[in-house]
């Protein structure tokens, strides 16, 4: 797959890996639409990146999901046409099970499954009657195998790749791809912007996720990963081992993260 002409659509595109790919995207021969919730932030990365005249800014809130069929009827417009929804928006969350109130997992599940699978039912039927289109979704490492203190997380993610894998088997005839990106740790605000028990902000960055990998080093593998049109990559350093650990003995990984003493 290229990018050749491509228009591409970026949730989350404010910071993180969002903004990472906004830059890395726009030197190529492609058109972009950046969405967040926050314009401003959205406007300064629009500034920093290449060839702004080719990129569009729509600002948009994942946990409104009556407001999205709309909103993607307007991204639609801006160029005519899109090709690749990079599904990046989201939230963390790191807090015990027996501590954290019901309303965190439902804002998890609020903006991070249900606000991606609203925006991807939306723009569903541009891809079928175009009989071509590309959803890239950043889920998590945590979307294949689960962690202390991210409860809601884990089950946000791992709802994400139900959804995502029972739509790229209905739509394979109408050559629609799905590509489910897994990080591990990555240098980004993540850990910093996690919801913790009450639905505060951790705001402490921890120390496994500033070892992470290096966002743009991530952006790198996930683009590669992309034009590879990939069912499943997992970016990560050692900890992507977590996942084929889990297909051979669910028991002993389930020992090896007990002693990595995650939080």
């Amino acid at each position: 797959m290229t990018f050749n002409n491509k228009i591409v659509w970026i949730t989350g595109a404010s910071s993180g890996i969002g903004k990472s790919l906004a830059l890395a995207l726009s030197k190529e021969n492609c058109k972009l639409i950046l969405s967040s919730r926050r314009k401003t932030a959205l406007e300064k990365v629009k500034s920093l990146c290449d060839n702004p005249e080719n990129i569009s800014v729509l600002t948009l809130d994942l946990a409104e999901t009556e407001t999205l069929a709309d909103i993607t009827e307007n991204a639609i417009s801006i160029f005519g046409k899109i090709d690749i929804l990079i599904n990046n928006g989201g939230i963390s969350q790191r807090s015990a099970i027996i501590e954290t109130k019901i309303a965190v997992d439902r804002k998890l599940m609020e903006v991070d499954y249900l606000g991606t699978v609203a925006l991807s039912k939306a723009l569903l039927p541009h891809f079928v009657a175009n009989k071509s289109g590309h959803y890239v979704v950043v889920s998590s490492l945590m979307g294949k195998f689960s962690s202390p203190f991210r409860s809601a997380y884990c089950g946000a993610k791992h709802a994400l790749h139900g959804f995502f894998d029972a739509l790229r088997l209905e739509h394979d005839a109408d050559n629609i791809k799905v590509t489910m990106i897994c990080p591990g740790f990555v240098n980004t605000n993540v850990a910093r912007n996690a919801l913790t028990a009450d639905g505060s902000k951790q705001v402490e960055q921890d120390s496994m996720t500033e070892n992470g990998l290096q966002v743009d080093v991530f952006t790198k593998k996930m683009i590669r990963a992309i034009r590879k049109e990939k069912f499943e990559a997992y970016i990560g350093k050692k900890e992507i081992l977590g996942v084929y650990l889990k297909r051979i003995s669910p028991r002993l990984l389930h020992k090896m993260v007990l002693r990595s003493k995650v939080r």
